[in-house]
């Protein structure tokens, strides 16, 4: 049975399983994550992150080499050379003949319609659409990054967030729970955007406070309350474009939405489920299959779905010796 590696490297944090078959029971694997491929040094933090999450379970006892490593990576889609960079150095640090990487996005849309057609909404610290027709035809939508796109995301949610509650500080803008929220969260309002800038990663920062968001919405926060719709209408018009831009099989077209943020809650879901559904476009809101660890899985070991074309594969060759095992820890006394 194929032994493979997949691993699903967001923004925010990266998730590694070494996948032995059907009647394997994968351990996952949590580190950091990484600012996105085309950040700068973006592929050296994402080969950090990488190892961080792929070392621990090549050391597991019993488990055989794996056969290949697939990184479904933030900012892959548009750093086509970043991506091609962090597979070859993959093929450097790990004992695995193939490496490949594509889109988180990509990914996802693999796990949520098990390699089918049809659109999946992504959304997290960052957002995107991405859509495969039935005739391979291919859509992504957003995921622009969170100063020029990602729009309804985590990131510009709690960024909007963060404004509202200064704005109150200021006395420019309307009182709000965002204020003593934000007061709880990161301290001293005068000191927010150093805070919010000091780790290196804003964007995730930011989007740490969505959560904090969607609770001030649920107790009637008029402010965070409009923050929350504007997200889900922003969210609805990403998928429902990516949706116009592909070919059905002559029904409607399967439409799932998957990450992070929809642990906000009916805050979030319901008016973006409304929006969806109440667009007249030809789409059917389904539960999502699997997560984006599934559909690395599945794009690792199946080179025959739609999204084959979306992978940077990089294959070892006789001048790239295998790196060394990791070591394995020494024992606890």
């Amino acid at each position: 049975m194929t032994a493979v590696v997949a691993v699903d490297l967001g923004k925010t944090g990266c998730r590694a399983v070494l996948w032995r078959g059907a009647e394997s029971s994968p351990s996952v694997s949590s580190v950091a994550g990484a600012p996105g491929l085309a950040a700068p040094d973006g592929v050296a933090a994402a080969r950090a992150a990488v190892r961080a999450a792929v070392e621990p379970l090549l050391r597991e006892r019993g488990g055989a080499r794996p056969e290949a490593v697939l990184v479904g990576a933030a900012g892959a889609a548009s750093a086509p050379a970043a991506s091609r960079a962090l597979a070859s150095a993959l093929l450097e640090d790990l004992p695995v003949d193939d490496a490949a990487v594509t889109s988180d996005a990509v990914t996802a849309h693999a796990g949520a319609l098990g390699g089918r057609a049809g659109v999946v909404l992504a959304i997290g610290t960052g957002s995107v659409a991405v859509g495969i027709g039935a005739d391979g035809t291919y859509a992504r939508v957003d995921g622009w990054g969170p100063l020029l796109g990602d729009d309804g995301s985590g990131a510009r949610i709690g960024t909007a967030g963060l404004r509202a509650a200064l704005r109150a500080h200021d006395g420019r803008g309307p009182a709000t729970a965002l204020l003593d929220a934000a007061t709880r969260l990161f301290g001293d309002p005068e000191r927010l955007p150093a805070t919010v800038g000091g780790d290196g990663n804003p964007a995730r920062t930011a989007a740490s406070f969505a959560p904090e968001v969607a609770r001030a919405a649920d107790a009637g926060d008029a402010v965070a309350s409009a923050i929350v719709r504007e997200a889900a209408a922003d969210l609805a018009e990403t998928a429902l474009a990516a949706a116009g831009r592909i070919v059905s099989d002559g029904g409607p077209l399967p439409l799932a939405v998957t990450g992070g943020l929809t642990g906000l809650g009916p805050a979030l879901t319901a008016p973006l489920t409304a929006a969806l559904t109440g667009s007249g476009l030809p789409v059917r809101l389904t539960s999502a299959l699997g997560d984006p660890l599934d559909g690395a899985r599945l794009l690792a070991v199946d080179r025959s779905t739609p999204h084959a074309r979306l992978v940077v594969r990089v294959h070892r060759t006789a001048a790239t010796p295998l790196p060394p095992a990791p070591a394995n820890p020494p024992a606890r006394a």
